[in-house]
């Protein structure tokens, strides 16, 4: 039996304990936690967002157009980079301690008696999925903007009945969970889409075609597609991020800044503003669409967390997240000396991982996030030493954040710090790296 939640400690203590119960595939536990709650998320409409990478700042994105059209946005995203409230947020902005403790304390209960009833244990993906759409019926949201963990088809989100499916983008990842070729995980991510659907994609590789088009047919979805429905137009770079037009749907949005580093962002902005267009069933409001650009943030992502030494954070843990981090060094960094802070979790190949910044480090501080999942630092340096040569030296740092430590000490005030990885190194690193108020 739980004890009354209170704080924020015996909050997230009840999260954690669902922990290593690791990734357990499968809707028949949400589906029937949601049940017991009266299935908060059936009375929501929903776009729900899927992709190999680009979720996180997609859902940003959608939710700060949306809001911008007076809708009360609920999102929901995964993983957290510091604090697990990150994961809630209501127009935009993470639920509050307060706010956080109420919501793990209203949905606790439904939990332990899930578990007690039916003797299986819900994952800490399946909990959170389940108090996002208990704080969404909460705060009374129009609007719920869904990511999905991983995947699609097995995964916990994939409950809902979305208004509008988006695909970010799709390259291999979670290959041991998802499949080993694109339209293998084309095909899982998919799965979202349901009959009647209404179905955005971002560029695609050409290898999804199949999958994506099997799927809309096999659902009779609309499917409204990057490149031949909407497009980025006219795009160059500007301080601090990029200018751009966005070839939608039902209009032309020109002037666009968006604040972010990477010409990915551009395009997970054009997916963005398409889905609005859908959703809404109309051309959006241009003054709108501009003031939720400027103010686009996307934390862990090409974040700029320093001056002076230039320190760049960014939750690169795939080979394309690494090939998008690299064209952004070449292309919108100054050149210098460069030292680069990385990890990797999960079953990856880390030379692999490391491969597209060959030519583009100086010296590599090799370390492990505390989550677990962490690949050992000897592995990755192996594969830094084979990847960069031996004129790049390679070492070893734990924690995190004493890692971070060495590299701002041996930069100079011309160079440049990359601290790139997991999602979890770089919320790690940011924490590390972000002052604390006495």
């Amino acid at each position: 039996m739980i004890g009354l939640i209170d704080t924020r400690a015996e909050a997230v203590a009840f999260l954690d304990d669902r922990i290593d119960r690791g990734v357990n595939p499968g809707l028949e536990r949400i589906a029937g936690l949601l049940e017991l709650m009266g299935d908060p998320h059936r009375d929501l409409a929903i776009v729900h967002v899927a992709g190999t990478n680009g979720k996180t700042t997609t859902v940003r994105l959608v939710t700060a157009i949306l809001a911008a059209h007076g809708l009360t946005i609920g999102s929901f995203i995964s993983p957290h980079l510091e604090r697990v409230e990150e994961r809630f947020a209501i127009r935009g902005v993470p639920l509050d301690e307060d706010r956080f403790v109420a919501a793990v304390a209203d949905v606790a209960p439904f939990v332990e008696a899930f578990e007690q009833r039916h003797g299986v244990g819900i994952t800490y993906f399946e909990l959170t999925t389940a108090i996002a759409f208990a704080v969404f019926a909460s705060h009374a949201a129009d609007v719920g903007v869904v990511e999905v963990g991983m995947g699609g088809r097995w995964d916990a989100t994939n409950v809902v009945e979305a208004d509008v499916s988006v695909i970010t983008g799709i390259s291999l990842d979670h290959t041991g969970w998802l499949g080993e070729t694109i339209a293998e995980i084309a095909a899982e991510k998919a799965a979202i889409l349901k009959p009647g659907g209404r179905l955005v994609t971002g560029p695609l590789p050409a290898a999804a075609d199949g999958a994506v088009t099997a799927a809309v047919a096999a659902t009779e979805s609309q499917w409204l597609r990057a490149g031949e429905h909407f497009a980025a137009a006219d795009v160059s770079q500007a301080v601090g991020g990029w200018v751009t037009d966005v070839d939608g749907i039902f209009d032309r949005y020109e002037g666009i800044f968006l604040p972010l580093h990477g010409r990915h962002q551009v395009d997970h902005l054009a997916t963005g503003v398409a889905t609005c267009e859908v959703f809404l069933g109309r051309a959006l409001d241009h003054d709108a669409v501009l003031a939720a650009a400027a103010a686009a943030s996307s934390p862990g992502r090409l974040e700029v967390m320093g001056r002076n030494p230039l320190v760049l954070i960014d939750g690169a843990h795939n080979v394309e997240g690494l090939e998008g981090l690299a064209r952004a060094l070449t292309d919108e960094f100054p050149p210098g000396r460069r030292i680069l802070v990385v990890g990797f979790g999960g079953d990856r190949d880390p030379g692999s991982l490391l491969a597209p910044l060959a030519g583009l480090v100086d010296c590599v501080v090799v370390t492990a996030a505390a989550d677990g999942k962490a690949l050992v630092t000897a592995q990755v340096a192996a594969a830094a030493e084979a990847v960069f040569g031996g004129e790049v030296p390679v070492e070893t740092k734990t924690p995190v954040a004493a890692a971070v430590a060495v590299a701002l000490t041996a930069a100079g005030g011309g160079d440049m710090v990359v601290i790139a990885g997991s999602l979890y190194v770089v919320g790690e690193a940011r924490t590390a790296l972000t002052p604390t108020t006495p």
